[in-house]
């Protein structure tokens, strides 16, 4: 069955199950989702345990089908932990996880504990995912949207007795913080561990975190799309200087804007050819959060706005190979500043007239 990342304090509270898959690219959350079961695990006299690293395709399954039938001489019961860092068990452990899914079944002496990373939808869909998930408990972590970060540090702090002031104030020190570690979760939990060892419990003041919190955001080149169709100008900057301080790629940064360009122009020319906004974005593969945020900013684009993005865009291309462009800047990245803005400038939310 499956089972939301928050409601597993509650369901260990109820009892164990036999067999539990967590799967997700945040590290942190998957460390603590598993420490929290292992935690629970002991206190039930689980005592002895044996991890398994899969690696390669010459793996040798039968000591894991092996593990989960023996015990040792000093341990009523076992956890047998199965880490696949690929989330690609292969010919062979695809059925071998299949018959530990069906082994663990009723099984009171042995907790299997299945470590994979994030899973496409074909991955899950699989019969050896299916097993997992009919036989145990599987918990999906997805990373803290940049929205949510804020709140979640907020909790976070909570939890060892520490808040920000209310009102504007600890929203400036929630959101001052929550650039310093965007897409860095493991080094979020880090600095909010160093606070509690920097300060006493209460309140924090802007200039204490500041104090103690380092830069230590890491960017994603498929968020920086999120930022530019939000219209954050200031968020764009950021994450650009930090893609660029980090070696990524110019052309990389250049496709993903480039390629956003091209599918708000073509959902754009399917609307004007009569297709509804729902219809033309499903044809064009647009869902989840860039689906909302195509929502929102394509009223507002223009087919001429959009084709002048579509030929910055593919002078863009040609400066971040090593070519030039009349009136624009010859390095890569002061290039991919200016089509980012451009996009950006398109997508932002339009103030309101001011009335007099």
């Amino acid at each position: 069955m499956q089972l939301a990342a928050g409601q597993l304090a509650a369901h260990l509270q109820k009892g164990l199950k036999s067999l539990y898959t967590l799967h997700g690219d945040e590290p942190l959350l998957v460390q603590e989702a598993a420490d929290a079961i292992r935690a629970a695990a002991r206190t039930q006299g689980y005592t002895e345990r044996t991890v398994h690293t899969v690696a390669g395709a010459h793996f040798d399954w039968s000591e894991v089908l092996a593990a989960g039938g023996s015990l040792s001489l000093f341990a009523d019961k076992q956890i047998v932990e199965i880490r696949v860092p690929s989330g690609k068990p292969g010919k062979e452990g695809s059925p071998a996880l299949q018959q530990l899914a069906e082994a663990a079944q009723g099984n009171d002496t042995t907790l299997t504990l299945v470590l994979l990373p994030r899973l496409d939808k074909m991955t899950r869909s699989g019969a050896w995912f299916g097993a997992l998930e009919s036989f145990g408990v599987t918990l999906q972590f997805d990373p803290v949207d940049r929205a949510a970060l804020p709140q979640w540090i907020a909790q976070r702090l909570a939890r060892q007795g520490q808040r920000v002031a209310s009102g504007e104030e600890g929203q400036r020190t929630l959101q001052f913080f929550a650039d310093r570690v965007e897409g860095n979760l493991l080094a979020a939990h880090q600095e909010i561990q160093k606070l509690a060892l920097l300060h006493p419990e209460g309140e924090l003041g802007f200039d204490q975190v500041e104090g103690a919190v380092l830069n230590v955001a890491r960017y994603d080149v498929f968020k920086l799309s999120e930022a530019v169709l939000g219209g954050q100008a200031a968020r764009v900057q950021r994450m650009l200087d930090g893609l660029q301080a980090e070696g990524e790629a110019e052309v990389l940064v250049h496709y993903t804007l480039a390629e956003d360009i091209r599918a708000l122009k073509r959902v754009k020319d399917a609307m004007a050819a009569g297709r509804p906004l729902p219809m033309a974005l499903r044809e064009q593969r647009v869902w989840g959060i860039k689906e909302r945020l195509f929502e929102r900013v394509l009223p507002r684009l223009t087919a001429t706005g959009l084709d002048n993005l579509l030929h910055s865009a593919h002078l863009v291309d040609g400066i971040v190979k090593g070519l030039k462009a009349p009136g624009w800047p010859s390095d890569g990245w002061q290039a991919l500043h200016r089509l980012a803005q451009g996009l950006c400038q398109e997508c932002a939310p339009q103030s309101a007239p001011v009335r007099k």
